[in-house]
Parts: structure tokens; C-alpha cells; sequence
């Protein structure tokens, strides 16, 4: 079978079609025929290697995916072939104490589809039954392919892990990725007064169409925690929603108010930081991490996608045959949402 990804870890150069088995179903699984996959930059980790990940090869990237079931393993009867349906790719085992509690997300043995295992650009999926949910009719393919990772993961940091109410001031660091478009919105539905602060003022600016309240560029001449300080007027920000990590992290836990949160769900711009402890226990402010969600945060970001509350952002989308070129946008410097390639109907 037919797949985008790469055999060999690296850069760019190593991208490409290869080839692997075609999967079948076993117990309590389902295959799904992809019409669209997404990427996220977990793909481009994926492809340099992560440490401590073994990733087998070759393989086959993409996390999130959409199209029709076609096929059911042992034990599924509560699922129509020819069903529309779209991939939760956080997959737990399921038996572990932390799934029995309803929180799949901290599960030991939890995995990434096009992580842990083979991606979603392909022709066929195999996922566990309790991964699969109806297409909300109002979204299509490329829609529906484009909100699973990024929403799941924004609500869980921000209506959880960051704990927004109404009325609460909410920094969106960064525009135009697949995770700062979904925050944008997810911070605005819990009630936050939103601020999307970027390198980019066009971007930050494109954000308002999203529901941001403001726009907010920073450079050096203009740092980021001074920015949001006077933007706060110099109150400080409730939570921050941070994915760049070692570039942004110290100078937002400077930005917070007293008890506010960084929630930091991503380090693209580099894992190790350095803050100044006397901030945190001053104001009795908190770094927290988050990823991903656990199945109830799923559905309910699901039932807002499906009321039309929530809306996917897509960039771009490029039929399967261009996946190269489509991974290659996300560098891009007017990238504004998620990057889609859709199969061919069949």
C-alpha cells in the first residue's frame, strides 16, 4: 500500500512516497478508506526523530484523518460500512488505571496515529473502534480531516489544564498554526478576553477574524512580556497558551498575573528554558504542560464542531500526489491554518 512519509530519519530530503502492508482489521477494530489527511507539526518531529520514540520504517506520516469505513474487525456491530466517519488519533490502551478513570490522555501506553504508529496518509486506517466517530454532517472531508489533533489538544490546555472562565485575559502565542487558529477560538467560546500575540502583525491581525479581541506583534525592540503587560494594563495575563517554548516561555511566565498559567503544549522553538523561580512562587503562577485529550474533552469538542461553534482553519489542500509539496508549506510564512491532502474518490 501506498503511503507519504520516509524511510530514513532526517530533513526534507528524506520525504517521499514509500510502500507498506495494507492493514486488516482485528477485534474491536475498524479500517477506515482515507479521503483527506492532515499534518501537524508532530509530522516534522516524526521525521528527524524523536528520542526515546521508536518509529518503525518505513513510515507513513499524518495524525489526522477522515473518510469511510471499509472494512470491521471481530466484535464491531454498532458501525455501517460506508459510514463517514473522522479518527480521534490519541489511542490508549484502554485497561490502564488512568483510562479506567476517564483520563486517557495520562495513560502510560498512550500513542499518536502517524506517531506510534502509521500515519493517515495513505489509502487505508486500522484504529480501534472507540477512535471512530460520524463526520458532523456540516463538515467536509478536508474539514473534518483538519480539526481532530489541534482542537482536542487547545481545549484540553485551555478548558482544563489552563482553566479559562469568563472574563479571564488569554494570550495566544503564535498565528497561523493548526493549534494557535483552534485556541483562538476555544479561548473565546470559554468567555476569555483573547490577545494573539505574534512576530507577524498581518497574522495576529487575521486572528480577529476568528474572534480574537486583539492583535499584538513583539520583537526584540518590543518583548513579548511587555507587550502583554501593557496590553494586561499591567494587571497580567490569566493564561498563556505557549508552543514555542525555550523562545517565549520565560518572558510569558513574566506576563502573568497573580495565580495565572502557562500552559505549554509544544517546544517548536526548543525544549530547555530558564525562568526565574521568584516570579512563580510571587505571584503564585504555575508552568503547566498538556497534550492531546482525554475521550470526554474529544466529544465535547466534537459536539461544538458539529453545532458550527468551532471551525476548522484549513491553509491549503493538495490532492495526494503533491503530499511532498504540501508537507513542504508549513514554511510557508503566510501559513494561516491546517494543511490537508485529500485521495482520490474511489
Amino acid at each position: 500500500m501506498r503511503g507519504f512519509g520516509f524511510s530514513e530519519h532526517g530533513g526534507l530530503d528524506r520525504i517521499g512516497f514509500v510502500e507498506i502492508p495494507e492493514p486488516a482489521p482485528g477485534p474491536g477494530e475498524v479500517r477506515i478508506r482515507i479521503r483527506a489527511a492532515a499534518f501537524n507539526r508532530l509530522d516534522r518531529f516524526t521525521l528527524e526523530g524523536i528520542p526515546g520514540v521508536p518509529i518503525e520504517r518505513p513510515h507513513v506520516l499524518g495524525s489526522d484523518g477522515s473518510g469511510i469505513v471499509d472494512a470491521l474487525g471481530a466484535g464491531v456491530g454498532d458501525l455501517a460500512v460506508g459510514s463517514s466517519v473522522l479518527i480521534n488519533p490519541g489511542i490508549p490502551d484502554g485497561t490502564c488505571e488512568a483510562c479506567r478513570a476517564g483520563e486517557e490522555a495520562l495513560c502510560r501506553a498512550y500513542r499518536i496515529l502517524g506517531e506510534h504508529t502509521q500515519g493517515s496518509a495513505t489509502t487505508f486506517v486500522v484504529v480501534p473502534r472507540r477512535n471512530v466517530h460520524p463526520k458532523p454532517e456540516r463538515l467536509s472531508f478536508t474539514e473534518a480531516a483538519a480539526a481532530p489533533l489541534v482542537f482536542q489538544t487547545a481545549w484540553r490546555a485551555l478548558a482544563t489544564v489552563g482553566g479559562v472562565r469568563p472574563g479571564d485575559r488569554v494570550a495566544i502565542i503564535g498565528a497561523g498554526g493548526g493549534t494557535t487558529t483552534a485556541a483562538v477560538q476555544i479561548a473565546k467560546l470559554l468567555g476569555g478576553n483573547v490577545a494573539v500575540a505574534s512576530r507577524t502583525l498581518t497574522k495576529a491581525e487575521r486572528a480577529r477574524a476568528l474572534g480574537a479581541d486583539a492583535a499584538l506583534a513583539f520583537d526584540a525592540d518590543h518583548p513579548l512580556d511587555k507587550v502583554l503587560w501593557q496590553w494586561s494594563e499591567k494587571r497580567g495575563v490569566d493564561v498563556i497558551f505557549d508552543s514555542n517554548g525555550a523562545a517565549t516561555v520565560p518572558r510569558s511566565v513574566r506576563a502573568l498575573a497573580r495565580g495565572g498559567r502557562v500552559v505549554v503544549i509544544g517546544a517548536t522553538a526548543g525544549p530547555t528554558v530558564e525562568v526565574d523561580l521568584r516570579t512563580l512562587f510571587w505571584r503564585q503562577a504555575s508552568i503547566r504542560g498538556s497534550t492531546m485529550a482525554n475521550f470526554a474533552e474529544f466529544n465535547a469538542v466534537l459536539g461544538h464542531l458539529a453545532g458550527g461553534q468551532l471551525k476548522p482553519v484549513v491553509d491549503s489542500v493538495y490532492p495526494f500526489e503533491q503530499a511532498p509539496e504540501a508537507f513542504r508549506r508549513f514554511d510557508g510564512a503566510d501559513l494561516f491554518g491546517k494543511i490537508v491532502v485529500e485521495n482520490p474518490r474511489t
